[in-house]
């Protein structure tokens, strides 16, 4: 579902502070991009009313990799108003970010370890023992992980599957589950994390401007 109320802040936070929004990018991608030195830096926009910032629902590595390079934005509001904007450089939130790495890191492991566990004798259990397995025995065992023209492709006899390649793909259903009850829901930013954060709360695009051109001298060094 839609939060309109953080869709209205995100908007609100880009024409404040003269971002760059791609369209293109949908609800998954850049939230917002800042042009500086004729390069656009990528930013995460987020907004808080209780202290603690949200994050994502299924918290995984693909959200480290996506975070490692981003500036954040997050706008603190009391009673529907922006209060005042913090923004953190990626180094100062990648100390938050290892330590949600370090919590998910050995689940990950433990669902690549059972993955190349698996063997021909756990597949025959599952779907029994077969010369040919068809689309329906893949889409059955993997379900809509796959799309169809994915189906399509794995397939390495005519219209069907041979048993190894059916164990490829128990064994990416395999990680698949282990790894989706290794995300964390939503992890929160506290509040004590940016507490001594300098606040932004006037010449607003031209302050982050000031802002990330510093973060990006101490980057060098």
């Amino acid at each position: 579902m839609v939060d309109f109320q953080d869709d209205e802040r995100e908007e609100y936070a880009i024409k404040l502070f003269k971002l760059i929004k791609d369209k293109s990018q949908g609800r998954s991608g850049v939230d917002a991009y800042l042009e500086l030195n004729g390069k656009k830096l990528p930013f995460e926009l987020k907004s808080t009313s209780r202290g603690s910032v949200t994050t994502v629902r299924d918290f995984g590595p693909d959200h480290i990799k996506k975070w490692e390079d981003k500036h954040w934005l997050i706008g603190v509001y009391e009673k529907g108003n922006a209060k005042y904007f913090l923004y953190g450089p990626p180094k100062r939130m990648q100390p938050w970010i290892k330590e949600k790495e370090r919590y998910i890191l050995p689940d990950f492991q433990l669902a690549q370890i059972m993955r190349h566990k698996l063997i021909l004798e756990d597949l025959f259990k599952i779907l029994g023992e077969k010369r040919i397995y068809t689309y329906n025995d893949a889409s059955r065992l993997h379900k809509k992980q796959y799309s169809k023209e994915k189906y399509l492709e794995l397939m390495d006899l005519k219209n069907g599957y041979s048993p190894e390649r059916m164990l490829e793909i128990l064994k990416d259903r395999a990680k698949y589950l282990i790894e989706r009850g290794s995300t964390l829901n939503n992890p929160h930013i506290p509040a004590s994390y940016f507490k001594e954060w300098p606040h932004i709360t006037s010449n607003h695009a031209q302050t982050l401007k000031n802002m990330v051109k510093k973060a990006l001298t101490l980057q060098r060094f």
